[in-house]
C-alpha cells in the first residue's frame, strides 16, 4: 500500500484510534567540565538537595506526605499574617506584610509547580499537584478578601503616608491592589463568590488542558507501515506518538506523527471551549471588555495587540515579505525532495553568593520533553532577619545522557536552548528587589522573555562561543567558519518562522477577544488562511496542543515583542563587543535588577537611552531576517 493510501486508510478507520486520557590535556570551563564528567549517580537518585533535608532543603519534603505538612504550615502562617495586616496602621509595614504573606505561599506553590511536572516519582507529582490546587484556591480567596484589600486601600488613599514610601514599595502596593481589582474586589459579596468560583474552575481547566496537551495519542500498529514502528514507543498492539517528530529525516514518520499527534480529541476540544468561555465570563464579571483586555493590563502593550500584529503583518505583506515567505516554503519543498529519493552556585566577584541554580538537564522517564525555567524561591529583603533571601531556580532541559564512549554532546539547538533558559536564570539571580512579588521573572510577560532571547544572540556570536566550545576529544576550539555557517543557517526560513509567530499571536488574541459562535477549529482555519502561508490540514486540531494558551493566554505576542526588544539591545549595546563589562553592568542595572518593580518600557528606554516606536519594533524583527530590509523598503517606496 502506498504512503498516501495508507494515510487515507488511517483517516477513514477511526476504530483504531484511542487517546490516552485515562491516566518529557584540555582545560575546560566549569560548564564544559560538568558535561564531560562521568555521572556518579543516576539523576533521579539526586533529586533531593540532601536525602535527610528534603527537596531543595525543605525538611518537610522528604516524602510525598510532606507536601500536606508544608501546605498546612504555609496556610497557618498566612492566617497569622492576614490578622497582622488587617490590624496594623497603614505604612511600609503593610506592604512588607503583604509581600511576606505572598512569599510564604509562593515558596510552597512554586516548588510544587516544578515537582508536579519534573519529579520521577508519581506519588510526589500527585502530592505536589494537590498542593498547587489547594494553595491556588486560597490565593484566589485572598484576592477577594475585603478586609485585606481595605488595609491596602487605606494605605493608598492616605496621601501623607503614601508620599513617604520609596518608589519600589509604592509600585508593589499598586501591583497588589491591581491583583485585587482584576479579581473582582469591587463586586458585591455574591459576585465575589462567583469570581472565586470561576478562578478555581480556571485552575482545574488549565491544569486539565496543560496536562492533556502533552499526552500522547496512540494508534493500532496495523494501521501504519511496519517499517516505521521503530520510530515510536509501543504498548501492546499500539504505537504511541507523543510529538511531531519534526527532526526525523523520514518524511512519512513526520507526516504520520503530525496527523496522529494532532488528531482532534473531543474531551480536549470541550476543555478548551470551557476554558475560553470561563476566562471571558470572569473578565466580563470584573468589568473588562474581554479576557485580553484584563490580561494585558500592566504590560508594555497595555491593551489587546491584534492591531499591532496586523501592523507587523502589513509591511511583511506589502514589501515583498510574503514573497520571501513563499520562497522559504518552496525551498523547504525542494529540500524535502532532495533529501528523499546538577547544582550550580552563582557567585559575584565582590558581592559574594547571589543565589542557586539547580540544573535538571538530562532525560528520564515521565519527564516533559520541554526546556523550562522554574522559580523555586524568589529573592527579597527579609525584614524579620535583615538578610537577603537568595533566589533559587531550576533549569530543566531534556539532554541525552553521556555514554561510555562520549560525554553529552549538545547540538546547536540544544546549546541555544541552554542559553535561552540561562537568560531567565540570570534575570532571577541578578535581580535585587526588596519584594519577592516583583523579583526576577515576576514581571510583565512581554518583558520576561527579553533576557532569554537576548542570550540567544550571545549563543550565536563566535566571540562568545569560542570561550567554551571545544572538541570533546582534541580540545580544539570550534572553527569560526562553522559558527558563521550555523548562524546563517538559522536565517534560513526565518521569514516563514516569523509569519508563524504572527499567526500564533493573532490566533491567541482572537481566542481571547469577543466570543464567536463557532468552533476553535473554524477560528484556527480562518486565522491560518489570513496570517500564514500553509493550508490547514483537515482532521487536525493543532490548538489542542497549544499549551501556551494556559501560561500565555492573550499574551503570546510577548515572544515577538521581546524578540524585537532583545534585537534592539543586542545591536545597540553588545554587537560591537559582547563581553563589554560596562555594557553588561548597564544591562544589569537598567533591565535585570528591577524585576517587575519598574515599568517595562522605562527599563527598555533606560537601556537603549531612547524610547522605541512601533516602527522600531517592526524594523527590529524583520531586519534580523534580512539586514537589507530597511534599504529594500526605501527602494520600493521611492
Amino acid at each position: 500500500m502506498s504512503a498516501s493510501k495508507r494515510l487515507l486508510y488511517i483517516a477513514n478507520h477511526r476504530v483504531f484510534w484511542t487517546s490516552i486520557w485515562r491516566r518529557k590535556v584540555t582545560t575546560w570551563s566549569p560548564v564544559g567540565a560538568a558535561f564531560n564528567a562521568k555521572p556518579l549517580r543516576r539523576l533521579d537518585e539526586t533529586v533531593h538537595f540532601l536525602p535527610s533535608q528534603g527537596l531543595f532543603g525543605v525538611p518537610e519534603l522528604n516524602s510525598p506526605a510532606g507536601f500536606e505538612v508544608a501546605t498546612k504550615k504555609a496556610l497557618k502562617d498566612t492566617q497569622e499574617l492576614l490578622d497582622k495586616v488587617c490590624s496594623s496602621p497603614p505604612g511600609v509595614v503593610t506592604v512588607e506584610s503583604f509581600d511576606q504573606l505572598s512569599d510564604g505561599l509562593c515558596k510552597v506553590a512554586d516548588l510544587a509547580d516544578f515537582v508536579k511536572v519534573a519529579h520521577p516519582d508519581p506519588s510526589f507529582r500527585d502530592a505536589a499537584e494537590k498542593t498547587c490546587i489547594e494553595i491556588g484556591t486560597v490565593v484566589e480567596k485572598l484576592n477577594t478578601n475585603v478586609d485585606l484589600c481595605r488595609s491596602l486601600k487605606n494605605l493608598l488613599d492616605e496621601k501623607k503616608v503614601l508620599d513617604q514610601l520609596d518608589p519600589e514599595t509604592r509600585k508593589v502596593a499598586e501591583l497588589f491592589m491591581f491583583d485585587f481589582e482584576i479579581s473582582g474586589i469591587h463586586l458585591d459579596e455574591k459576585q465575589r463568590k462567583e469570581a472565586v468560583k470561576l478562578h478555581v474552575q480556571l485552575l482545574d481547566l488549565s491544569n486539565k488542558f496543560l496536562m492533556g496537551s502533552h499526552l500522547p495519542n496512540r494508534i493500532a500498529k496495523s494501521a501504519i507501515p511496519e517499517h516505521i514502528h521503530r520510530h515510536f514507543a509501543t504498548e501492546g498492539s499500539y504505537v504511541q506518538i507523543g510529538g511531531l517528530h519534526a527532526e526525523s529525516s523520514d518524511d512519512l514518520v513526520r507526516e504520520i506523527a503530525y496527523r496522529i499527534f494532532l488528531y482532534p480529541n473531543a474531551d480536549m476540544m470541550d476543555c478548551l471551549d470551557d476554558l475560553l468561555k470561563c476566562r471571558n465570563k470572569l473578565a466580563k464579571l470584573v468589568g473588562y471588555e474581554s479576557y485580553a483586555h484584563r490580561a494585558l493590563q500592566g504590560t508594555m502593550a497595555k491593551t489587546p495587540v491584534l492591531q499591532i500584529i496586523q501592523h507587523l503583518h502589513q509591511p511583511l505583506s506589502t514589501h515583498g515579505f510574503s514573497y520571501r515567505t513563499a520562497i522559504d516554503f518552496e525551498m523547504m519543498k525542494d529540500m524535502k525532495t532532495k533529501l528523499n529519493p546538577h547544582n550550580v552556585v552563582v557567585v559575584h566577584e565582590t558581592e559574594g553568593l547571589l543565589g542557586y541554580i539547580y540544573c535538571d538537564f538530562f532525560q528520564r522517564a515521565d519527564k516533559p520533553h520541554q526546556d523550562c525555567h522554574f522559580t523555586i524561591r524568589g529573592g527579597r529583603q527579609c525584614q524579620e532577619s535583615g538578610q537577603y533571601q537568595l533566589p533559587v531556580v531550576v533549569l530543566m532541559l531534556s539532554l541525552p545522557h553521556p555514554t561510555k564512549s562520549a560525554p553529552t554532546l549538545l547540538t546547536p539547538g540544544m546549546m541555544e536552548n541552554l542559553f535561552h533558559e540561562m537568560g531567565h536564570a540570570m534575570h532571577s539571580m541578578l535581580g535585587r528587589t526588596r519584594y519577592q512579588h516583583i523579583t526576577g521573572t515576576r514581571c510583565s510577560t512581554d518583558f520576561a522573555e527579553v533576557p532569554s532571547i537576548l542570550m540567544e544572540f550571545f549563543a550565536a556570536d563566535y566571540r562568545v562561543v569560542n570561550q567554551f566550545a571545544r572538541h570533546y576529544q582534541t580540545g580544539q576550539p570550534l572553527p569560526q567558519n562553522m559558527v558563521t555557517r550555523l548562524c546563517e543557517s538559522k536565517k534560513v526560513c526565518g521569514a516563514a518562522d516569523t509569519q508563524l509567530q504572527i499567526f500564533y499571536s493573532a490566533l491567541d488574541q482572537i481566542y481571547h477577544g469577543e466570543p464567536q459562535n463557532r468552533s476553535t477549529t473554524d477560528i484556527l482555519k480562518d486565522t491560518q488562511q489570513k496570517f500564514y502561508g500553509l493550508p490547514y490540514i483537515p482532521n487536525t486540531a493543532w490548538q489542542l496542543r497549544f499549551g501556551h494558551l494556559i501560561g500565555y493566554g492573550a499574551k503570546y505576542y510577548s515572544y515577538l515583542m521581546s524578540r524585537a526588544v532583545a534585537s534592539m539591545v543586542w545591536k545597540q549595546c553588545f554587537v560591537k563587543d559582547p563581553l563589554n563589562r560596562d555594557m553588561g553592568e548597564r544591562y544589569r542595572r537598567e533591565m535585570l535588577a528591577h524585576g517587575g518593580g519598574k515599568e517595562p518600557m522605562l527599563m527598555v528606554e533606560g537601556m537603549l537611552q531612547r524610547r522605541p516606536s512601533i516602527d522600531d519594533f517592526v524594523e527590529a524583527l524583520v531586519s534580523d531576517l534580512n539586514p537589507d530590509f530597511e534599504t529594500f523598503i526605501m527602494d520600493s517606496t521611492s
